[in-house]
């Protein structure tokens, strides 16, 4: 799931990027795309947040899966070191 999200998190960024790119240049090598920077800037705005939000949820998304991971792990070796410890007597 994180890797999911981390997948969206890059392609958000890469067209903030590209948004980004579209503001700055001038509106003479695009005639037929909006010549609005503030439109280009504000889309940029918008898909930077989403990808940081996005990378964020996978961020979190691992660390709880790492959490979930290390916790039955634990359970399952204090369930053999009680499987073993009756065996014994």
């Amino acid at each position: 799931m994180a890797r999911n999200l981390y997948i969206v998190a890059g392609v958000l960024l890469g067209f903030a990027a590209i948004s980004f790119v579209m503001a700055l240049t001038s509106s003479h090598f695009q005639p037929a795309l909006p010549a609005n920077g503030t439109l280009w800037k504000t889309t940029a705005l918008f898909l930077t947040l989403g990808g940081l939000l996005a990378a964020l949820l996978g961020m979190l998304t691992a660390i709880f899966e790492q959490v979930d991971r290390r916790n039955e792990e634990r359970k399952l070796a204090q369930r053999r070191k009680r499987g073993a410890g009756q065996h014994n007597h």
